[in-house]
């Protein structure tokens, strides 16, 4: 009772000093605190990469061919699910889909006909396998790893593998949630080095950013098939080269803008806008689409911090009218910087609806590019007008507004634009996940942000909000945050899996976005903060090449 009366004490403590926090900073002027960018833009655009000559893709489709026939060459069901593994693994996929897709079907007739199927680490290896690409495979294929009370697979590779499939559940799934539980709290208690995976497991990762360590730790494995190697590393570099020319483009782009000299008050973020945007798509035939994107993820994080920052109740109300409008004689009566942010969105915003015409054909898409910007602005007045009147909203209410806030359905709108000219508004599970994908994001980077933003005297964040409403202690409304994204990515596993073949190669980048926002803030504010994690992902990712 007295440890129960002291974590009361502890929460209404807590609380209270939040309450003084936001009644002391109720309507202050915001200060920027965000450092200058590092990058040095001469210098990535000096990168040279061979590995754009087409002798390379050349020896790559070489390579192809030599691995290819190693499907027909293995004859063990569990070779074969271990060599689909690390082909996904090394970012070799799209190379081997119909060899996969074979595979993985002879596989489960395979498991329905044979009597000998008690390989605990291959049937979970095979679980994991079948739900990622997208068949159909009950959670009674683990009841022989986990009979509720606790059995626990003497090896570490087969408790690996049901964590990991674990986090693929449609909801409602009582043995995966279990399994989840069970196995998250004994991989902590058997292993300190397994806490990346357990707080951020592989479903919730982007693939592509994993390549290069898989590569890697295969180099230094005795029985990885040498040819199999070098065509990762081979494909890496090959893709790399493209993303760094992608990434001049945008730099140049970006230069030619010439707005960050008159915006101090911003983030100016144009390499870390690219890395976000190969997250999402990394296949070398979407470059249009990153440099799209990149150049939509730089506008949001301006617009965010004249929102946030820079501009008054009134300048922010006046600026969301223009954005309506799409009238630039609407922001004549603004701040300076404020036209120039305004400008840079409306001439980004037309030109790219004339590249995605011309690409893609069909009428203009810039009705629709408006529409979505305009839905972001009146989020974040919202969010504004909260914070200038020094309220605190439920988290529901909260929740309400942020998905749009977050930027996810901005982003979902670009990302379906920049692959298809088909309309995906009739597609129910496909708006869900757009819906859950930017609930997520508005999560992740409340988990990120959150204690810098409530320094800098920012609007309430969802950890805040249900502080205030259940007063509870940080701690507490951060387990009750991680425990919505759960949900939240049981959500996606469900509808995703309702999709159609053709629906879900588009929507499987929209998801991406979710991934992308636990890259950014699993260790913090990946945009705020330049020189820590996000700047040695941007460098071994797509700056040096593999040797």
């Amino acid at each position: 009772m007295a440890c129960i009366n002291m974590v009361s004490i502890a929460s209404t403590m807590q609380t209270q000093k939040l309450h003084h926090t936001i009644e002391k900073n109720s309507q202050p002027e915001r200060i920027s605190t965000y450092k200058p960018n590092i990058w040095k833009y001469d210098h990535l655009l000096s990168l040279t990469n061979q590995y754009s000559e087409a002798k390379y893709k050349i020896e790559a489709e070489k390579l192809k061919e030599e691995v290819g026939c190693m499907f027909s060459n293995t004859t063990s069901p569990v070779a074969q699910l271990q060599l689909i593994d690390g082909i996904d693994k090394l970012g070799l996929s799209a190379y081997f889909e119909v060899d996969t897709k074979e595979t993985l079907e002879n596989t489960i007739l395979y498991m329905k006909t044979s009597s000998n199927s008690k390989d605990l680490y291959a049937t979970a290896l095979c679980f994991r396998l079948l739900r990622e690409h997208g068949y159909h495979a009950s959670q009674d294929m683990l009841k022989d790893l986990f009979d509720g009370k606790g059995k626990l697979p003497l090896d570490m590779k087969t408790l690996l593998e049901l964590f990991e499939g674990s986090h693929l559940s449609i909801g409602g799934e009582n043995s995966l949630n279990d399994i989840r539980l069970f196995y998250t709290k004994n991989l902590k208690n058997l292993s300190l080095d397994v806490d990346r995976f357990t707080s951020n497991p592989l479903a919730w990762r982007v693939r592509w950013y994993d390549v290069r360590e898989h590569i890697i730790t295969a180099q230094n494995c005795n029985d990885t098939n040498p040819m199999l190697l070098k065509l990762a590393k081979l494909n890496f570099n090959i893709i790399q080269a493209t993303h760094q020319k992608d990434l001049k483009d945008v730099i140049r782009w970006w230069r030619n803008v010439s707005i960050i000299e008159n915006l101090e008050f911003t983030r100016e973020r144009i390499v870390e806008s690219f890395f976000f945007a190969v997250g999402i798509a990394s296949e070398v035939e979407h470059g249009s689409m990153r440099k799209w994107l990149t150049k939509v993820i730089q506008l949001i994080l301006i617009i965010d911090d004249v929102y946030d920052i820079y501009g008054t109740i009134a300048d922010v109300q006046q600026f969301t009218v223009a954005i309506e409008k799409w009238d630039p004689e609407e922001v004549q009566s603004l701040p300076k910087s404020i036209q120039i942010c305004f400008g840079a969105l409306h001439d980004t915003m037309e030109d790219i609806s004339v590249e995605i015409q011309r690409q893609k054909g069909g009428p203009s898409v810039l009705p629709h590019l408006k529409q979505v910007w305009v839905n972001f602005c009146k989020a974040l007045l919202v969010e504004a007008t909260w914070y200038h009147k020094g309220h605190i909203p439920t988290l529901e209410d909260y929740l309400h507004n942020g998905w749009t806030s977050s930027s996810g359905p901005l982003l979902s709108l670009h990302v379906i634009l920049g692959l298809t000219n088909e309309n995906f508004h009739s597609c129910k599970n496909c708006q869900e996940i757009i819906y859950y994908t930017s609930l997520i994001i508005r999560l992740c980077n409340d988990q990120g942000t959150s204690t810098a933003e409530l320094e800098r005297g920012d609007v309430a964040s969802s950890i805040v909000c249900y502080m205030h409403q259940e007063n509870v202690s940080e701690d507490v409304a951060r387990e009750h945050i991680e425990s919505i994204i759960l949900n939240s990515w049981e959500k996606i596993n469900y509808h995703f899996n309702s999709l159609s073949t053709s629906h879900r190669k588009i929507i499987k980048h929209v998801i991406n976005e979710a991934r992308m926002a636990h890259v950014m803030y699993h260790s913090g504010d990946g945009f705020g903060v330049q020189d820590g994690e996000t700047q040695d992902q941007v460098l071994i990712n797509l700056v040096q090449p593999i040797i």
